[in-house]
């Protein structure tokens, strides 16, 4: 009996289910807290440490750029190694990521080395989605996909209310010596405080997650491949991907479904941090931990739910049009918060949990869409390259979304990111006429 053989028997015997209830939560909010850590918290730690906007969104913006170029990878995760040992590797380099940010940042040098390990840290949660995805599709059915695309989404939002809402709510706080009276003003040293709490919470993700994952027996190791048999599967795996049916309609939908929320997400908060001189709302950094970051992603939580029940009801054909709206049309909400800068809270509140819970509704047809087309051999590296090109998606437009406000203004900006919605809208369509009625449902 070869070796292959032997592990898939013994992975079979030894762990071949667990309740997907003990594991999916705590996958999925390890996969998504270090990803909100670039994205969003490194926005608003760099906008408290004097940074402007054209530079907060360039440079996290490139940041994105480990999650466009992880397809040329992916077929090795796919091939190399398990990949729950993937899994459970990467999470303890993104501890060690988030440790380095914070032992860095009171230094003079403060900047540069910050992005260096931020780009480890987008480096080891890129590598960390492939292998998450992939383990998703390996231990769960068609049907668990899709019951939980819904449960997944909301524990990875999950990670985004305790990342910049909860984070960013204590970040402030010590930034204002509520906490520790003595750190009142010391803002380098609250957001160090910050990342070693993640570093922290990281390393007992990794223990438990160590522990709890399943063994499914699809997911071994590959000891019989060679350097010349993974190239080969490495070139067969991108040919394939391109050999699909409808390749411009799926491009067409991964690069423009979300054009106009990139650059909406990368200057929400610095428009609610700054100044209404400056054409802001002028809240303070704990404010916006709660507004945007927590009830803000409680709604985008509900909107997730949601759309992952009525998807596993009535099939992803019905909803998808119905989400492409929900996720777009709620973008006029601030235009109407930067041409009247109201001042009650309630306002801005309902603003921001209203577009939220359209977000969360609508990006449900997106995940779906990339299990849609991800379906057959190869489907993690598959699966791998359509999050690729919806990291493009979301980065070249983010690279210049400060540079197009800072030139506009906020009310003038907003607009356009509206009117950046409109190619999103007929992709929908396009999918929408091609889709196959049963898809989705449970």
């Amino acid at each position: 009996m070869n070796t292959n053989t032997e592990q898939q028997i013994n992975s079979a015997r030894t762990d071949k289910r667990r309740n997907a209830w003990s594991w999916i939560p705590t996958l999925y909010f390890a996969q998504g807290l270090p990803y909100v850590a670039v994205m969003t918290i490194a926005v608003i730690m760099y906008k408290r440490l004097g940074l402007s906007n054209t530079d907060i969104a360039l440079y996290t913006s490139w940041l994105n750029l480990p999650w466009v170029i992880k397809p040329l990878w992916s077929p090795f995760i796919d091939l190399a190694k398990t990949k729950r040992w993937w899994i459970t590797t990467m999470q303890s380099l993104i501890a060690v990521g988030f440790a380095g940010i914070a032992f860095f940042i009171p230094t003079e040098f403060w900047l540069q080395v910050s992005l260096a390990f931020f780009w480890l840290l987008a480096f080891a949660s890129a590598t960390h989605d492939i292998a998450a995805d992939g383990f998703y599709m390996l231990g769960l059915t068609t049907g668990e996909q899709s019951f939980f695309v819904g449960i997944r989404n909301t524990c990875y939002r999950f990670s985004t209310l305790f990342g910049q809402g909860a984070l960013v709510w204590i970040a402030g706080a010590l930034e204002e010596g509520l906490i520790f009276p003595s750190m009142a003003g010391k803002i380098s040293l609250a957001w160090s405080l910050i990342f070693y709490l993640l570093a922290g919470l990281f390393m007992c993700l990794f223990f438990y997650n160590s522990y709890i994952l399943p063994r499914p027996k699809e997911d071994y190791t590959h000891h019989e491949l060679n350097a010349a048999q993974m190239m080969k599967d490495f070139v067969r795996t991108f040919v394939s991907y391109f050999q699909k049916k409808d390749l411009f309609v799926i491009f067409f939908f991964l690069l423009t479904y979300r054009l106009g929320e990139a650059q909406l997400g990368k200057l929400t908060t610095p428009f609610l941090l700054d100044n209404m001189d400056a054409g802001g709302l002028g809240l303070a950094t704990r404010t916006v931990g709660f507004a945007y970051g927590t009830l803000g992603v409680i709604a985008l939580l509900a909107g997730g739910i949601v759309g992952g029940l009525l998807v596993s009801r009535h099939g992803f054909k019905q909803w998808i049009m119905p989400m492409a709206l929900a996720i777009n049309i709620p973008d006029l909400l601030y235009v109407y918060l930067a041409a009247n800068q109201p001042e009650q809270i309630e306002i801005i509140l309902g603003c921001v949990m209203a577009e939220q819970f359209g977000y969360g509704f609508g990006f449900t047809a997106y995940m779906l869409y990339l299990i849609y087309v991800s379906q057959g051999e190869f489907k993690t590296a598959h699966y791998a390259i359509g999050t690729g090109f919806m990291a493009l998606g979301m980065m070249i437009p983010g690279m210049f979304a400060g540079m197009i406000q800072e030139y506009l203004g906020y009310t003038q900006f907003f607009w356009w990111v509206c009117l950046c919605t409109l190619p999103g809208i007929y992709a929908s369509y396009l999918v929408m006429k091609r889709m196959d009625t049963t898809f989705g449902k449970k």
